[in-house]
């Protein structure tokens, strides 16, 4: 008598015709493989990296600043890919308006501060909720009125690109008050408050996605949105919810950065959209594969940013973040792809 729960099954090879056998043990041992490589893969090329620049430049990456550097100069991309991420959750995979809407907070508490005498906290109220607002019409023109999407938001964000280069008549303005900067540059652990902040919002973000009935009506409009309006999730107010917090959290992560540097210059703020988008993506190939998650974009975040420093430590020029960014999204959204094919 055969033992089933040991026997082999034979597979055909559709190209070569060659038959195959696979014991049940195989077949474990290679699913778990696969199970862990499409969630943690990327985070062992993150400690390869490590590694590799650490062997090329000993004595200045593998140092305390360096990992500081990483750790806690990443406050306005980890705002921003949570910003996005409220929006492309819900299926809306564009928005080209955050980083614009992110500089707008940042040179608005600024310019109100310094060159109109306002308080510094009102300062920063009216910049998040001006932000807020501008989430909210991105959601009344998309939700509301069915504009397409890449429309609407590539117009919004050129459109307050121009109106945050106008307040500040085309350059830096600076002159924060010190006491502000302490709500982004407070030390803990050696490390600034903004990082810890951007880990709360992700982790928080997270326990949203997983735990609570927003979250799992989040992803269902993201996956269908008829059958969520048939199963009785309001569609409408999920979708346009996504968007109003998408403008909540950008004007939030502009305040803080302002808080940090003393200032901004708005001219700056579209070199944040690549790295955002590339984060983003990238992260789907993390812990939930071919699934957009906060914790796997928060990873993502701090592998481009371990990539980037590590380049220009080896003597790299600034073209090396574009190149390395702009490589990095190419992957990530084949990488993407390729997950929610084998998904279906």
């Amino acid at each position: 008598m055969t033992n089933t729960s040991s026997a082999a099954t034979a597979t055909t090879d559709p190209y070569t015709g060659a038959v195959n056998a696979h014991t049940p043990s195989q077949r474990s041992f290679r699913d778990s493989l696969g199970w862990f490589s499409s969630r943690f893969a990327v985070i062992g090329v993150w400690i390869l990296l490590i590694i590799l620049f650490g062997l090329l430049e000993p004595t200045t990456f593998l140092t305390l600043g360096s990992f500081r550097t990483i750790f806690g100069s990443q406050q306005a991309l980890v705002f921003l890919t949570a910003a996005l991420l409220c929006t492309i959750i819900v299926g809306e995979f564009v928005d080209l308006s955050v980083a614009s809407n992110f500089g707008l907070a940042a040179i608005l508490v600024t310019v109100l501060n310094v060159n109109y005498n306002v308080l510094t906290w009102v300062a920063a109220v009216i910049a998040i909720a001006v932000s807020t607002a501008v989430g909210a019409l991105n959601g009344w023109l998309v939700v509301k009125l069915g504009v397409n999407t890449i429309v609407v938001t590539l117009g919004m964000g050129t459109f307050i690109l121009g109106i945050a280069l106008w307040i500040s008549n085309l350059t830096p303005v600076s002159g924060l008050p010190p006491y502000f900067s302490q709500i982004a540059l407070f030390k803990i652990g050696g490390l600034p408050v903004s990082f810890y902040l951007g880990v709360v919002l992700m982790l928080g973000f997270a326990y949203i996605l997983s735990f609570t009935p927003l979250g799992r009506n989040m992803r269902f409009v993201g996956e269908n949105r008829e059958v969520s309006r048939l199963a009785g999730v309001r569609v409408t107010r999920v979708r346009f919810g996504a968007f109003t917090f998408a403008g909540l959290i950008a004007g939030l992560g502009g305040v803080i950065s302002a808080a940090a540097t003393g200032g901004f210059d708005p001219a700056v703020s579209q070199s944040y959209l690549l790295p955002v988008f590339a984060a983003t993506f990238l992260g789907t190939a993390i812990l939930t594969p071919g699934r957009f998650n906060p914790l796997g974009t928060l990873i993502a975040v701090y592998f481009l940013a371990t990539g980037v420093l590590g380049l220009q430590l080896l003597g790299a020029t600034s073209w090396v973040s574009s190149v390395f960014y702009g490589g990095v999204l190419v992957i990530a959204v084949t990488i993407s792809t390729v997950l929610n094919k084998k998904a279906r």
